[in-house]
């Protein structure tokens, strides 16, 4: 039975908005995903029937916005088959690491290594070198290759004694490749060092089996994974969570307060001071209970065939430049590209008057465009809720840039 792509689109209500006599072609999703009915439904009971602060409460509204919020904490934990009690709720992927990066940071000492890669995002760099600044760790990086793939046969050379965390992206999101998670693991556990996977472009594409992928850590993003904004999900191992002091201090996150000196609750708790994100959370809970639900080897199937049918039109198009593995293997559905002698702002924004939304510019991964010698691509990023009509209308505003702004 083939993916039923009509039925997941009923379920985005977005998709049906018309724009300038238009029909939206989204194709930005590895910046945002839309949100499905289940999410909105989700984040609106709670607003009009639950809406109260959680924990401590002893009223009957307190005690349902916490059920909902801790339900949602185990939501996000079958999506990644762990236990609820090693998820904590963050502002955000980019929060998340900065989490990492400072808690698991603070245990590190000068001349201790962190080894990233050249196509990471710049929230997995950026919180590693202001710990550079603070504590004097050294930052080395694993260099890609000309298919925008992590160059892991580098991991012998650059992995140390002194090395104590691989952060890399799960995928890519620039090329779309996918890392091989096994020999980063291998070779880090011989190193001695803990993983740590940026799953943001990875999680919106279906559940994941943390323990069979042996990491330390993972986080990834509400918004990009058809949830709200301003939530995200950190799980790592209960003994590093044990071992990581808070990041943010305030209410909630405390075992006992005194002038003299505070102990701190236990995990995930230590990591979530103050009034958390509670409708961002229980939507997060819903959007991973969506995507639980859905067919993802029918889903995958259709995104890749989607690739492929965007990757054959672009090379049909005078001066498209792909940029990421050729084939399907080991990747997931982002695809970049630029048009000789167009920026790719301009691309994107004839796109628009096609009424097709992608993404222009350096991707948040500025030391992989200065690989690639690049200020930026045109991305395009599928989710299952695309279809032929999307690309089509894609290509077709590829190919009308391409012989009106050349």
């Amino acid at each position: 039975m083939s993916f039923d792509v009509v039925s997941v689109r009923r379920q985005f209500p977005i998709l049906s908005e018309i724009i300038d006599s238009r029909p939206i072609h989204y194709l930005d999703n590895g910046a945002s995903a839309q949100t499905p009915v289940a999410v909105l439904d989700a984040v609106r009971k709670y607003e009009t029937t639950g809406r109260a602060n959680v924990l401590r409460g002893v009223h009957r509204l307190a005690e349902r916005a916490t059920e909902a919020y801790e339900n949602a904490r185990a939501e996000v934990a079958a999506f990644l088959g762990v236990q609820p009690l090693e998820i904590v709720f963050t502002g955000g992927c980019t929060a998340a690491i900065n989490l990492v990066a400072y808690s698991y940071g603070s245990l590190l000492k000068p001349g201790d290594r962190i080894l990233l890669s050249e196509l990471e995002h710049h929230s997995n760099i950026v919180p590693w070198q202001l710990l550079r600044a603070r504590a004097g760790i050294e930052i080395d990086m694993l260099p890609v290759t000309e298919d925008g793939r992590i160059d892991l046969g580098q991991l012998p050379r650059l992995l140390t004694p002194r090395t104590r965390l691989v952060s890399v992206a799960h995928v890519s999101n620039v090329t779309g490749a996918l890392v091989d998670v096994k020999i980063v693991v291998d070779a880090a556990k011989i190193a001695g060092a803990k993983v740590m996977l940026d799953g943001a472009q990875r999680a919106p594409h279906g559940p994941i089996d943390l323990p069979s992928l042996g990491v330390d850590f993972y986080v990834f993003a509400g918004h990009k994974a058809y949830g709200p904004n301003g939530i995200g999900a950190l799980w790592a191992r209960p003994e590093l969570q044990e071992a990581m002091p808070p990041f943010h201090g305030g209410g909630s996150m405390i075992g006992r307060v005194t002038f003299a000196e505070t102990t701190w609750a236990p995990p995930p708790r230590r990591f979530e001071a103050g009034t958390p994100p509670i409708g961002p959370a229980i939507g997060l809970g819903a959007a991973c209970r969506w995507m639980r639900g859905l067919d993802w080897a029918g889903a995958h199937e259709h995104e890749m065939a989607l690739v492929q049918r965007v990757m054959d039109g672009l090379q049909t198009v005078d001066g498209a430049r792909l940029f990421g593995p050729a084939g399907l293997q080991n990747r997931y559905p982002v695809v970049s590209f630029t048009l000789e002698g167009v920026h790719p702002h301009d691309v994107a924004q004839m796109l628009d008057s096609f009424g097709v939304a992608v993404r222009a510019g350096h991707h948040c991964a500025q030391p992989l465009m200065d690989h690639f010698d690049l200020d930026g691509t045109t991305r395009v990023s599928i989710a299952p809720y695309n279809d032929n009509s999307d690309i089509d209308a894609l290509l077709a505003g590829v190919r009308h840039a391409a012989k009106t702004l050349r």
